[in-house]
């Protein structure tokens, strides 16, 4: 495959430069603040760390995005109502995973406090590491409010990160969230050295599962055989980049919970969807079998290998049943 080499050192930008900012200057905040700058975009990038003052970043700017952890959402959201956000920007909100006092989604928390801004969410097969290598990858970017989404498009799209749009953001929501519990059983899968067969029915299964789950939320089943659905569960469940599936592989390892996630040394957000996703599955009684066994696993109620196996001796069925 051959490429103009002109073309590597344009890449495609809106009519004017915008001015972001962007909340949350981790990993995956800083490859996003790094896309846009790619593209010419000033960015004003705010941490709590770096105790730079919230209200100056966010001082005229044409895009807000959201990066922060899923335990920071309501509070930062919270802390924006006090200040002048500029009317009716687009927020774009780039967290995957749900809140454990509410169960809602981030966007969900960020429409509730901000009901006159568009929505957006940002999510797909991204791994931050391989992004600020400069490496090729594709995100989904959807809101209910088109326009908005096409902003935010044209803001982080280059030749070396291609942005689709999509006007469901629940679903493009949670199959980013979801996945995360997904790459929790997959890592206990492959440090169980269970072999591709299980690999692949584990991952065919889960799909199953998170489709059933998302559907019922509100998603569209379609958008779960994307990018933000099917592409980001089979990235984060196959590297070791993902911190989720390193939780399970440490787990398979026969290391604690604490042990694992103290060497990771930061936040791998399917821990905690597991423990809200339970609580929604037990509320809505939604069958969620391999999201089940995660949660017993991260809750010391199972081992490993008692997990793989509650899997394999289910009652048989159908492959294609709605339980």
């Amino acid at each position: 495959m051959t490429q103009d080499s002109t073309s590597l050192s344009h890449p495609p930008v809106p009519h004017q430069p915008l001015k972001l900012a962007i909340l949350g200057a981790g990993a995956w905040g800083s490859a996003l603040a790094q896309l846009a700058r790619y593209n010419g975009h000033t960015v004003n990038l705010w941490s709590r760390r770096f105790g730079n003052s919230l209200e100056e970043s966010i001082n005229a700017v044409d895009v807000l995005v959201s990066a922060i952890s899923m335990r920071g959402v309501a509070v930062t959201a919270q802390q924006l109502q006090t200040l002048k956000l500029p009317k009716k920007i687009p927020i774009v909100t780039a967290t995957k995973g749900l809140d454990p006092d509410s169960t809602r989604t981030p966007s969900q928390l960020w429409e509730t406090l901000f009901p006159q801004h568009p929505i957006v969410v940002l999510s797909g097969p991204n791994l931050s590491a391989e992004i600020e290598q400069g490496l090729p990858a594709a995100t989904v970017v959807a809101s209910e409010n088109l326009e908005a989404a096409k902003i935010v498009q044209m803001v982080f799209a280059s030749n070396r990160f291609r942005v689709y749009t999509s006007s469901d953001p629940m679903g493009t929501e949670l199959g980013g969230t979801l996945k995360n519990v997904i790459a929790i059983a997959a890592g206990v899968c492959d440090g169980l050295k269970l072999g591709t067969n299980a690999k692949s029915a584990l991952l065919t299964r889960a799909l199953t599962e998170i489709i059933r789950i998302g559907t019922h939320l509100g998603g569209k089943t379609e958008t779960f055989f994307g990018l933000s659905g099917l592409g980001d569960m089979l990235t984060t469940c196959n590297s070791a980049l993902s911190r989720n599936y390193r939780v399970g592989y440490g787990l398979a390892e026969g290391k604690s919970l604490e042990q694992v996630l103290t060497e990771l040394g930061s936040t791998a957000e399917g821990v905690n969807t597991t423990n809200v996703l339970i609580e929604i599955a037990h509320r809505e009684r939604i069958p969620v079998p391999i999201s089940w066994q995660v949660y017993q696993l991260l809750n010391h109620q199972i081992t490993p290998q008692k997990a793989v196996e509650a899997l394999m001796e289910r009652d048989l069925k159908p492959e294609f049943y709605d339980r």
